[in-house]
């Protein structure tokens, strides 16, 4: 393993983001705290409880993924894109550098800004809402794994994209309407029956579900599954990742 590659992509990377700092931190959490305002403080005042749990407080961990999922896709699918547009991908394929490597560097800095942000909003939150979190451990896990697997998922992205349009397709057509329509902002308890069934094909159900009993105990979806399926996607997302660096689809052509 050449760690001296490793950590010099991850330090450029993250160096990156604290040279725009208010594009890549400040937007997005003061993004994330409009929701509170208007979800948390506006309209949750005026809710009832959903399980036991007052509004505000329940979206908490929905806002936090719906952050986390479109952070981890643009950092890392930006960060892969720029040396395939800038034509330096090429310096990375020819310097003893794996494709264990780029991935380490690459996504591993891009979870980290993922997590980070994460963490910022959910300090920012208390200024809001008042919320426990049950189980601080599984917490941290859940939201390291999601941090994980979509930076994964969005160094494939930077990979297939070959211009800046596409860089968006798959977030804003995809990503962004799975986590609005998996539980966000409601539990999946208060659709029809017939829809809660179609829910359960939405993938994103599953990562919000066991974030939420991460932080209250209750979920839509057994946890089990939930940390199953985060486990899957991961895996999903690296043989994929092998394979485009093994073939060399996308990246010598």
């Amino acid at each position: 393993m050449n760690w001296h590659a490793v950590r010099a992509i991850y330090r450029f990377e993250m160096a990156r983001t604290f040279r725009t700092i208010t594009q890549s931190i400040a937007s997005p959490v003061l993004s994330t705290s409009l929701y509170f305002v208007v979800f948390g403080a506006a309209i949750g005042s005026r809710m009832g409880e959903v399980d036991g749990i007052s509004y505000g407080a329940f979206i908490i961990p929905g806002l936090i993924m719906l952050s986390i999922l479109n952070e981890s896709l643009s950092n890392a699918s930006f960060g892969i894109y720029m040396p395939k547009w800038a034509g330096t991908i090429y310096e990375l394929l020819s310097a003893p550098v794996g494709w264990g490597e780029a991935v380490l560097g690459y996504v591993g800095a891009a979870a980290s800004k993922s997590m980070m942000l994460g963490i910022l909003i959910l300090a920012t939150a208390r200024l809001f809402v008042p919320y426990e979190i049950a189980h601080p451990v599984w917490m941290v896990l859940f939201l390291m794994l999601t941090a994980l697997s979509f930076s994964l998922f969005g160094f494939i992205i930077g990979l297939w994209a070959n211009d800046f349009q596409k860089l968006q397709v798959i977030p804003l057509m995809i990503v962004t309407p799975l986590t609005f329509l998996g539980g966000a902002f409601y539990s999946i308890d208060m659709l029809p029956p017939v829809w809660q069934k179609i829910a359960l094909f939405n993938p994103v159900v599953y990562l919000i579900s066991g974030f939420r009993w991460s932080f209250y105990g209750v979920a839509d979806v057994n946890v089990v599954v939930s940390f199953s399926a985060i486990l899957v996607f991961l895996a999903a997302c690296l043989t994929a990742v092998w394979w485009i660096f093994r073939t060399g689809w996308r990246l010598r052509n």
